[in-house]
């Protein structure tokens, strides 16, 4: 029986320490419940803060996926109309050295044909550069060749060599051209 009773008086004494000085048990387990609030609050923050950045970053990629996307329709093509430009070139030229004695219908055959290939090239959005005439603008124009000139302004083009193209809004190819230069 006496260590039945050890065991009781040993069991009852823990609980007693613990009450002895129950304020400052108290002020402890406020300031730990304070600091793991605290903590807390700062991890919810980082995390809001890491959503938030993973989430414009996410934003961020439909719109450059969707740009692309955008671009590969409008632009998508380029390859294939710089391959075909220069068929484009040369029925211009045969056009423009035919001779009308006997080959009539030759030649209306390959104007029709270049009509055709043309109005193909504009439902993809290929216009033609309009240079003749027009001042020289290194962006859309490269210079061949350099006149002296009375009858135009220096840096006008006199003539086109070959034409230029747009893609779209875009450059595809420049025009070839004489430029006009002073007189000397």
């Amino acid at each position: 029986m006496e260590t039945k009773d050890t065991v009781e008086l040993t069991s009852l004494e823990a609980p007693g320490e613990i009450e002895s000085n129950p304020a400052a048990n108290a002020a402890d387990t406020s300031i730990s419940l304070e600091e793991q609030l605290a903590a807390k609050e700062k991890e919810a923050g980082e995390n809001w803060d890491r959503f938030l950045r993973e989430r414009a970053d996410l934003e961020n990629y439909r719109k450059r996926v969707n740009r692309e996307k955008e671009e590969l329709l409008n632009y998508g093509t380029k390859s294939l109309i710089e391959e075909i430009l220069p068929v484009v070139d040369n029925l211009e030229r045969a056009i423009a050295h035919a001779s009308e004695d006997g080959l009539g219908a030759l030649v209306e055959g390959v104007r029709m044909t270049h009509g055709m290939l043309l109005s193909a090239l504009k439902k993809f959005g290929v216009s033609p550069l309009e240079a003749a005439g027009s001042a020289f603008d290194p962006a859309f124009h490269q210079a061949m060749a350099q006149v002296p000139s009375d009858e135009h302004a220096p840096n006008t083009v006199i003539e086109e060599l070959q034409k230029g193209y747009m893609l779209k809004e875009r450059l595809l190819r420049p025009a070839m051209v004489t430029v006009s230069s002073t007189a000397k």
